[in-house]
């Protein structure tokens, strides 16, 4: 028989096993009209805060219209996540700047 003071305790660890991990935060810099390296382990519901460090204004724009974030000169925005998959994003003001995202499924899923 299970005691209730063993049953009080097992509670809380078992509900900290289905508690899926917090969302990520990433920064992309753009400098010297480009932009910095992709996060290698991004995942849904992540967010990248694109800063620009440049002296002309850049956007960080996908080509799939999941988002598009405005950046004048040394400023910077951000995007979540949204889809698993690969995101092609580019400058709207210079479309040679290009940067591919992997985004993998949701955090604390097991895939």
């Amino acid at each position: 028989m299970v005691s209730s003071r063993n049953f009080l305790l097992a509670v809380p660890l078992l509900a900290g096993l289905c508690v899926p991990a917090e969302a990520a935060r990433y920064i992309v810099t753009i400098q010297g009209m480009a932009f910095g390296k992709a996060p290698p382990l991004l995942r849904v519901g992540d967010t990248i805060v694109w800063r620009n460090k440049d002296i002309l204004r850049h956007s960080a724009t996908a080509r799939s219209g999941a988002f598009d974030v405005d950046l004048a000169p040394g400023k910077e925005g951000e995007a979540t996540m949204k889809q698993a998959g690969p995101v092609d994003v580019f400058c709207r003001y210079h479309p040679t700047m290009e940067v591919k995202l992997m985004v993998a499924g949701t955090k604390g899923r097991t895939e």
